[in-house]
């Protein structure tokens, strides 16, 4: 494992997969829980931006390490903190998730132990989830007399539906990794040991592909999940459209018609 930037902070290190040089590991280590205090929050932001802006990087996974994900935000931290104090820290910790939801590159969630509260919410920013047998997920906010506040009430509810949502959101529990599986909370269960190397193997087998054709990919599902479908669908056309104007297309199309499906190379451009 190599380190791609040493400027992305202490909490929160950028590294690259040594068998896999085109996938980044955005790697969360402040022990023991990985609480997502202001500093990790703005890190992990930072993090985002910079394997995002990377050309050498196709895929990316987010990893706690091997006991724990994120067992979420920094409670001693906002325990005293009155409207608008909280109101600034909550957009902080917004940003930090949505720097990583908009990563033009497929991200797979590694997730060990626990994922609660704001660790669940990053997860949810993934593409993919891949979880320990042992691993537990949730929004546990109610319990503390407050709701999900880095978009646990949004992305829960548009990918699992909205009467799960609101069971996991209104009880605070925890869902182990086969319930999250069942519902479509995550996409994959492996053994503990296990879970690191699925999740570089499912960010491997992406690395390879179009990256341009796999950022309007994203961002042609993400931006249709959040509008009508005749908009989505116009959004659809103008990625489609906009990709004739890549090397990528010339090669795949190219290579279609002289090899065969499935043997061209891609450069990204």
């Amino acid at each position: 494992m190599t380190t791609l930037d040493e400027g992305t902070g202490g909490s929160v290190r950028v590294e690259r997969d040594a068998e896999h040089p085109a996938v980044a590991v955005l790697r969360l280590d402040r022990p023991k829980m990985n609480a997502l205090d202001a500093r990790m929050q703005r890190e992990i932001r930072a993090a985002a931006e910079r394997v995002g802006a990377a050309d050498a990087v196709r895929a990316v996974v987010v990893y706690g390490g091997e006991r724990v994900f994120a067992a979420g935000a920094d409670v001693t931290e906002m325990a005293e903190m009155g409207f608008a104090e909280i109101s600034d820290h909550a957009r902080g910790l917004q940003e930090a998730m949505t720097a990583v939801a908009g990563i033009p590159k497929p991200v797979i969630a590694a997730i060990t132990g626990f994922a609660l509260g704001g660790g669940c919410e990053l997860a949810l920013c993934a593409d993919f989830r891949v979880a320990a047998e042992d691993a537990r997920l949730g929004q546990p906010e109610i319990r503390l007399g407050v709701i999900p506040g880095a978009g646990g009430t949004q992305r829960l509810a548009r990918l699992v539906g909205p009467s799960r949502a609101k069971d996991l959101i209104y009880t605070g529990r925890h869902a182990a990794a086969e319930e999250a599986l069942s519902i479509g909370l995550v996409d994959a269960v492996v053994a503990p040991s296990e879970v690191y190397d699925r999740a570089i193997a499912m960010a491997a087998s992406y690395a390879g592909g179009p990256a341009l054709a796999l950022r309007a990919a994203k961002q042609a599902i993400d931006g249709g999940l959040e509008t009508d479908l005749a908009t989505g669908l116009e959004i659809e056309r103008m990625h489609f459209a906009g990709l004739f104007a890549t090397e990528d297309q010339k090669a795949g199309m190219r290579s279609f018609v002289e090899e065969g499906p499935g043997k061209a190379r891609f450069s990204g451009r």
